[in-house]
């Protein structure tokens, strides 16, 4: 429903005319869990994958055809050690990389590439973020897809403004603090620490995301930059930019 929030849009697109335009992108969804990593089709034009039921047709009508990716695969294989495979598939990209793509650079001209989650282990997942961080000299934008706050069974007004059960408002502005004095200790332990839990991730893969992309900082001790915040139906939807 991103695609039919003007705000929502309109702070996604600035984002991206506001920073460096990407040679690639390389980008993890909360809708693809998979062991051992596993990356999409990286052929052009590759299919997009509507995973998601209920919806208005055109949703299931929308593209986004994009450029041959095959040399960044070709480079995130070479990032992994010896041991860990890297497995190759047919797959397109999913609702959680097409949706905010198609916002952030409509044209569809840059060379995409998704990545599985392997797991949900907040460290494991930052030391897989490291390992990618040389990509970002490249001019790789990596990109971790989800939302900080996903409690929607327990959600009572589904509308774009609807004001934040308190379960989200807190773990938002707990998640906020932490992660503006660089505590990722602290964000790693979010199931036991974080105010709201579990009902602002009955399951987490929304949520853990966020701990790739604080694995590719070049400064480690430094705290990212929000770039949005607020909530849209009550679910946070802070967007941060690592440094």
């Amino acid at each position: 429903m991103l695609l039919d929030d003007a705000l929502w849009s309109s702070e996604l697109a600035s984002i991206a005319s506001s920073i460096a335009r990407p040679k690639a992108i390389l980008i993890i969804s909360a809708h693809w869990e998979s062991e051992p990593i596993t990356l999409s089709n990286a052929q052009a034009n590759s299919p997009v994958v509507y995973d998601f039921s209920g919806f208005d047709r055109k949703f299931y009508e929308m593209t986004y055809n994009t450029p041959d990716a095959t040399h960044l695969a070709a480079k995130v294989i070479a990032l992994m050690p010896k041991n860990v495979p890297v497995h190759q598939s047919t797959r397109g990209l999913d609702h959680g990389a097409w949706v905010p793509l198609r916002v952030m650079y409509p044209n569809a001209d840059v060379p995409v590439l998704q990545m599985s989650m392997p797991t949900h282990e907040p460290n494991a997942l930052m030391e897989l973020g490291k390992r990618l961080q040389p990509l970002r000299d490249e001019g790789v934008l990596i990109l971790g897809s989800g939302f900080l706050t996903h409690g929607l069974r327990y959600l009572h007004d589904w509308t774009p403004d609807a004001t934040a059960p308190t379960w989200s408002s807190d773990f938002d502005l707990w998640a906020a603090d932490a992660l503006a004095r660089g505590d990722v200790d602290t964000l790693s332990r979010f199931k036991e620490l974080a105010p709201g839990m579990p009902y602002a991730h009955p399951t987490v893969e929304h949520f853990t995301p966020l701990f790739v992309t604080l694995g590719t900082a070049t400064k480690a001790d430094a705290a990212p930059s929000t770039l949005i915040d607020g909530y849209f139906m009550g679910l946070s939807k802070r967007s941060i930019l690592v440094a």
